[in-house]
């Protein structure tokens, strides 16, 4: 690969000549605008990754989100848990799917009429090793909640933004949101391998922006719908904590510890703790 490099790159061959002496695992190519009539576009990185990179460090670079370091795969790694727990995602949500689509259409019929034809909120997320996606859930606030957010004062610490009376949520929302409903439609993020049934929950890049270098440490698995913040208090814990607890799940990591979550987590839905 970096031979083929270099004939393309006639100009920087010395330089890719000397990373190939070096055994360079990775090699990011920066153009700057002068290039652009060249092989690597203007004003946008290249990552050339090696095939022999171990996988989880190619996920990692592979991810390429600007400004944020590279994080590496964590957790349970080994082919076996990865395998089942794939195949335990996909069964589960399918089922939760079928299970819930009474009340799920429902929803979406009322959220159609109430919302303006808008009844679902998409919003960028930021998973695995900085991989970014876009996470689906119920829309639960007005429709110019962006615009209106720099009004609401926020009641979390660290990076997070919540606010237990937030005045742009709507009636229905505020019932989605106690019950968790909202967050239903990020089954199908589920079946498209972006999420997982157990795992950290997603946050948005301008959080992450915000993190120090220990809490990244949170991305370094598949986020989830529910984990053991969301079972012990959910908005009721701080931050810190709350990420103290995804790294104790990332080092937890087995079959037995999601089945435990998942299992504890209806009666937490129940009784609506923390939610808001």
């Amino acid at each position: 690969m970096l031979k083929r490099m270099s004939r393309q790159l006639g100009q920087w061959k010395p330089s890719i000549q000397r990373l190939m002496n070096d055994d360079a695992g990775t090699v990011a190519v920066l153009s700057p605008p002068h290039t652009a009539d060249q092989h690597i576009p203007a004003a946008r990185p290249r990552l050339f990754v090696p095939r022999q990179l171990p996988s989880r460090q190619r996920l990692a670079v592979e991810a390429n989100i600007p400004g944020m370091p590279l994080i590496w795969a964590e957790g349970n790694l080994s082919p076996e848990y990865q395998t089942a727990k794939r195949a335990l995602d996909i069964v589960g949500s399918l089922a939760l799917l079928v299970l819930l689509s009474p009340i799920l259409l429902t929803v979406f019929a009322v959220l159609v009429v109430t919302t303006r034809g808008r009844p679902l909120f998409r919003q960028e997320r930021v998973g695995q090793c900085g991989r970014r996606f876009w996470m689906f859930k119920f829309r639960t606030m007005r429709l110019d909640a962006d615009k209106l957010q720099h009004l609401v004062q926020n009641e979390q610490d660290g990076p997070i933004f919540k606010n237990r009376c937030d005045p742009r949520v709507t009636r229905l929302g505020r019932w989605l949101r106690k019950t968790s409903i909202d967050e239903m439609p990020q089954l199908i993020n589920v079946l498209l391998g972006q999420m997982s049934l157990v795992g950290p929950r997603p946050p948005v890049p301008k959080e992450v922006a915000k993190y120090k270098a220990w809490q990244r440490r949170r991305l370094a698995v598949k986020p989830g719908l529910t984990c053991l913040w969301q079972v012990s208090g959910r908005s009721e814990i701080g931050f810190e904590d709350w990420v103290r607890m995804d790294i104790w799940y990332l080092r937890h990591q087995n079959l037995w510890t999601d089945f435990k979550l998942l299992v504890r987590t209806p009666l937490k839905v129940i009784t609506c703790k923390g939610a808001y």
